[in-house]
């Protein structure tokens, strides 16, 4: 007699157990996927704040350069007139410059320091004498030469290097949220982006029969000539700035900062571009070179 075999039954998943494995799939994508999605806004923001700063930082090493130099010249050592050997002779800071031919035979600038600085509220100029300096440089190990140049340059790297005394002279001005520099004949040129906010204040010294004070003035309240008696008090500029991102962030009602009047703002409730943007508050006062040693 023959004899069969019971071959063993094979079962496949049911579609219950399909349906319970899919579902499992998708909860562990969907966790995954917001893990990434919080990954990455943190990620963004931690960036949108570092390029902020940056740019913050830029925008005040710029300005300051050139506000600590406002109507400096150059130091003379022989401010009697009489050539001196003595380490101890009066060294002091010219306060005019008067034209006179250069070794090419031009005229340079004739420069006083009350035009050194004059500006408004969201603007401010500034300028320097462009002296020579000495320079050095070897042609190669063995040669070298020693002269003078002039090195001196504005915020956009203007004028050249063509041997010229001249007035050197930045002029920083605000509009349609970007911080623009000048001057020397160069168009305006964007330094900043993402600029909410530009504030120029000057700190102006008087003295009356109580003494001398310092006090801080708008750039409204101060006279539009740089030829009036009152820029030659100003002993020192302050730099307000709110800088925004290009991250937008998921902020709760009410996040505010402090703008340069002092004011809050909900950055909630703000218009355009800058809604729910990160906004970043700089300031900073920088004491003319010139004034004090006078």
């Amino acid at each position: 007699m023959k004899t069969f075999q019971t071959l063993p039954q094979q079962r496949g998943a049911t579609l219950i157990e399909l349906m319970v494995g899919l579902v499992i799939g998708l909860l562990v994508i969907g966790v995954a996927m917001s893990a990434l999605m919080v990954s990455r806004g943190i990620t963004g923001t931690v960036s949108d704040a570092s390029g902020i700063q940056q740019q913050g930082a830029y925008i005040l090493r710029v300005i300051g350069q050139q506000l600590r130099q406002a109507g400096s010249l150059y130091l003379n050592p022989d401010p009697a007139g009489v050539a001196s050997t003595d380490v101890l002779s009066a060294v002091v800071f010219e306060i005019k410059a008067d034209a006179r031919k250069d070794e090419d035979g031009k005229y340079g600038n004739s420069f006083e320091q009350q035009d050194a600085l004059v500006g408004g509220d969201n603007t401010v100029t500034i300028g320097f004498r462009r002296y020579q300096d000495n320079v050095f440089f070897a042609d190669d190990a063995t040669t070298s030469v020693i002269g003078t140049d002039f090195l001196a340059r504005n915020c956009v790297g203007a004028p050249g290097n063509d041997k010229t005394d001249e007035r050197i002279e930045s002029i920083f001005t605000f509009a349609d949220g970007s911080l623009r520099c000048g001057g020397n004949g160069t168009d305006p040129q964007p330094i900043a982006q993402n600029v909410a906010q530009f504030q120029v204040t000057y700190m102006v010294q008087t003295i009356d029969g109580t003494g001398a004070k310092v006090q801080y003035s708008k750039g409204s309240d101060m006279p539009a000539a740089a030829t009036d008696p009152a820029w030659r008090s100003v002993q020192g500029v302050q730099v307000c700035l709110v800088l925004y991102g290009s991250e937008s962030i998921d902020m709760p009602a009410g996040s505010s900062y402090t703008n340069c009047q002092g004011d809050s703002v909900d950055m909630t409730t703000l218009a355009g571009p800058r809604k729910n943007r990160m906004h970043l508050l700089f300031r900073n006062t920088f004491q003319l070179r010139s004034q004090g040693l006078i």
